[in-house]
């Protein structure tokens, strides 16, 4: 069995926690509010912001036996670039406050996230990242088109409104197969397992932050809150 294959095996239920969440599934069933979707973009810029740093991270704490990751890193930094500055374009194109949404704090599960994945590379295993894009990347590869379209069709929002949801659901299927291949060359038992420990707590995370979107706790720490602009 392949490694890519071994890891979607191991971490089956842990996607289905993430998917069963109840804002995903409010997004796909079309009943989805825009303070939903602003809350959605308000939490993505807070990680995603994060992207870049995290895989420069990774790069300089490569080990030597890993060092031919360091090209498919490199073009991961220069394809991830400016992605934030995508959501709040996004956040104000909808009707949110894009100023008031970067200077909100993350909900709680989005920072825990992101510390996981800081942790991860900078205590553990830098190769153990490739969990946590296997999380963001495969669920976007599944979701994001379907979700925007739906989103859109519900809300009546403008195209550009969706420029990150349709993006990455475009480019993460060529980098899935990136990380196909990239799975394949690890052959040492401690990466394959680093790679499925991020990515299974990454999936609980990130789980939770969707949950957050749906119960408050995200507006409660600030990151939903005013994002309508003012008449």
């Amino acid at each position: 069995m392949k490694f890519h294959e071994q890891l979607a095996r191991d971490t089956a239920a842990d996607r289905e926690f993430l998917l069963s969440a109840p804002a995903i599934q409010d997004c796909l069933s079309g009943s989805v509010t825009r303070e939903l979707y602003l809350a959605f973009l308000t939490q993505a810029y807070h990680h995603v912001r994060h992207t870049v740093p995290l895989l420069m991270a990774v790069g300089s704490r490569l080990p030597d036996r890993l060092a031919w990751l360091q090209h498919a890193v490199l073009r991961y930094l220069e394809e991830e670039e400016g992605h934030d500055e995508w959501i709040l374009n996004d956040i104000d194109k909808a009707g949110g406050d894009r100023a008031a949404a970067a200077a909100a704090a993350p909900a709680v599960a989005t920072e825990a996230m992101v510390a996981y994945a800081y942790d991860t590379v900078m205590r553990r295993n830098p190769v153990g990242f490739f969990g946590m894009v296997q999380v963001l990347e495969g669920t976007s590869v599944s979701l994001a088109l379907r979700a925007a379209d739906r989103i859109q069709a519900t809300l009546c929002l403008p195209t550009s409104a969706f420029t990150y949801l349709r993006s990455h659901g475009e480019l993460d299927q060529d980098h899935i197969q990136d990380l196909a291949e990239i799975l394949g060359r690890l052959d040492e038992p401690q990466d394959r397992q680093a790679v499925i420990r991020c990515a299974k707590g990454v999936y609980w995370l990130y789980g939770q932050m969707f949950r957050g979107l749906v119960t408050g706790s995200a507006s409660r720490s600030g990151a939903a809150a005013d994002l309508r602009k003012t008449a």
